[in-house]
């Protein structure tokens, strides 16, 4: 896409947080060109309620991203909504909440999909800029790692090890665009462990989670009835994750993002390396009046 685009009209819809529990309606709005994405809590009242988002201002990466404001508003969970406004082009919104977590939803991008495609999109008169990866950018914890490479279009790659006989190893190398992003990432849900289900209860998260928002395991077996959707949608889940992430930067990539055993606090650290590495990468558009690097 060459220019920014928003939402053509309101997207409204309602879930429960999977962390929270809480029942939480949201409304995504229209924003002007070179606005971003910016998550409003209507519940908050006495401060500032507005949340930016930006690499900065991701303050938790426990179990999800959440991002807050100088006042101490957070809103948590944002990476599905943020992956389907990355890779269905939408530059710039308004996420009104009257709560503190994004809805799960069935714990994938593809409800977020569904409802931006009823919303519609709507071309704005400005560029979408890009950031170009020059250089590669690594960050490495132990043996989670992740890094972007420069390539010549988006490419996701990832990969996941498990004890769990029911994940086990697993990757996914992928050329990724809208159409990538609904075909092979959009329905792959997020996932956990029956055993660690009340231990994430007594630290406050996983209050709203349940079979209808993720795939649970239990031993050797999932406890979902319908089953999985892909052999391999775990990894599929964390790529997901991924984009999500990166898409906090306010652009999406060109480049290559390679992701091994990493979650959304290694993706937010290359966040942050990128952007504390200003000579690693360029804005860039690709609008033909206007294709010049900036």
């Amino acid at each position: 896409m060459a220019c920014q685009h928003t939402v053509l009209g309101p997207a409204i819809f309602a879930g429960v947080g999977v962390h929270t529990g809480a029942h939480v309606r949201v409304a995504v709005r229209p924003a002007p060109a070179d606005a971003g994405v910016v998550f409003v809590r209507t519940d908050v009242t006495d401060r500032d309620n507005r949340v930016p988002v930006s690499g900065e201002a991701v303050c938790k990466t426990q179990l999800g991203t959440v991002i807050g404001n100088a006042d101490g508003v957070t809103v948590s969970t944002i990476e599905h909504l943020m992956a389907a406004f990355a890779m269905l082009g939408v530059d710039n919104a308004v996420v009104e909440l009257d709560g503190p977590e994004m809805p799960i939803m069935d714990g994938s991008s593809e409800p977020f999909v569904q409802i931006l495609d009823q919303a519609g999109r709507r071309r704005q008169e400005a560029p979408r800029r890009y950031i170009e990866i020059l250089a590669p950018i690594e960050v490495v914890d132990g043996d989670k790692s992740a890094r972007l490479l420069p390539a010549e279009r988006f490419e996701m790659a990832f990969e996941i090890a498990f004890a769990s006989p029911v994940i086990g190893r697993q990757a996914v190398d992928l050329p990724m665009d809208e159409q990538a992003f609904r075909r092979e990432l959009a329905d792959c849900r997020t996932f956990g462990f029956a055993h660690e289900v009340e231990a994430l209860r007594a630290m406050g998260l996983a209050r709203g989670g349940s079979l209808e928002n993720a795939v649970v395991i239990e031993g050797d077996r999932i406890l979902n009835p319908e089953g999985l959707r892909r052999p391999d949608e775990f990894v599929r889940h964390k790529a997901l994750d991924a984009i999500g992430d990166l898409y906090v930067l306010g652009a999406p990539i060109v480049g290559r993002f390679e992701g091994k055993l990493a979650g959304h606090g290694i993706n937010n650290q290359l966040v942050r390396a990128l952007l504390d590495q200003p000579q690693a990468w360029r804005v860039r558009t690709f609008a033909p009046e206007l294709a010049l690097a900036v």
